[in-house]
């Protein structure tokens, strides 16, 4: 797996608010996601430097991903990742991926992927890989929304919020294009029944033509809005002192040829929440309509 740019580093950009964006950015995340073999089936991945207290959900299961996508033939995609987060990940401390070849089929091929920190599983993923074939083929229809270009920045969406949290400072590979407010640019205390979360998002840069990258950086990608839906539907502002959030699982099928350097719509809602937990569920669209992933996440969402 290599960077598209190559050779010299690149110099770094920086958003309007003085946050680093752009190609070097983006560089550093794909450099990150590309685990290292230690032994055959086992690989190692470190995090970023940065002020969360625990390893972001969407870096481990995309490095997960690489690692079992590592022991397959390059005629075989995934098509399908189930996970559960089992610890809290330390961001200080290296990531060992375990690969288990289950079973390598004429069409299918699967593989588990044990994640742990110093002998201690965190993180468990299983993910099925197949061979191009025809079939049926129907979506879902793109949900009409304002095109990213009508849409405000991230820095112009952060402008005058109230805490917006700790992504706010953290360097961004991703250009990220709100269509609905954000939670932390609702109005506090104001349920909105049946809501949705749209986003439109893109890598910040070049990308590899690797599918399997791409893949890989739409998982990232996919545990950052999930439970938004949740709150806004209770009108909850992800930074009050009196709510716990963490992912517990992950499932994501991947419908159609995916392009992360083109502009994808991310749709989520939430159908349900009990039990301190909700349940966000998301379609990402490419630009042309075709629906390319499906995403189903359960959090806890509990509240003190």
């Amino acid at each position: 797996m290599t960077t598209p740019g190559g050779g010299e580093p690149t110099e770094v950009e920086l958003d309007t608010d003085g946050v680093p964006r752009g190609q070097s950015v983006l560089d550093a995340l794909l450099q990150m996601l590309d685990v290292a073999e230690l032994t055959p089936d086992v690989y190692r991945g470190l995090s970023p430097k940065s002020r969360l207290q625990r390893v972001f959900g969407g870096q481990v299961a995309a490095q997960a991903l690489v690692a079992a996508g590592r022991t397959v033939g390059a005629d075989r995609t995934v098509h399908s990742l189930h996970s559960y987060f089992v610890r809290p990940g330390d961001p200080r401390e290296p990531i060992d991926y375990y690969v288990d070849r289950t079973r390598d089929g004429r069409s299918f091929t699967t593989r588990r992927v044990v994640a742990q920190q110093q002998g201690t599983p965190i993180f468990t993923l299983s993910a099925s890989f197949q061979i191009d074939e025809p079939g049926v083929d129907h979506q879902l229809e793109m949900p009409e929304v304002a095109g990213p270009d009508l849409l405000p920045s991230y820095p112009e969406r952060l402008a005058g919020s109230r805490h917006p949290g700790p992504w706010a400072k953290i360097p961004r590979p991703v250009d990220i294009r709100y269509v609905t407010d954000p939670p932390w640019a609702r109005a506090l205390g104001l349920p909105l029944p049946g809501a949705h979360t749209q986003v439109w998002f893109r890598a910040d840069g070049r990308m590899p033509e690797d599918p399997l990258l791409h893949i890989c950086l739409l998982t990232y990608v996919s545990d950052l809005f999930l439970l938004d839906s949740v709150l806004a539907i209770h009108g909850l502002d992800p930074q009050q002192r009196n709510l716990q959030m963490a992912s517990l699982d992950h499932a994501v099928w991947f419908h159609r040829p995916i392009r992360m350097d083109d502009w994808v719509l991310y749709d989520v809602s939430s159908p349900s929440a009990s039990g301190g937990r909700g349940l966000g569920f998301g379609h990402f669209f490419g630009a042309d309509g075709q629906m390319v992933a499906t995403v189903v996440q359960e959090g806890l969402v509990r509240l003190r």
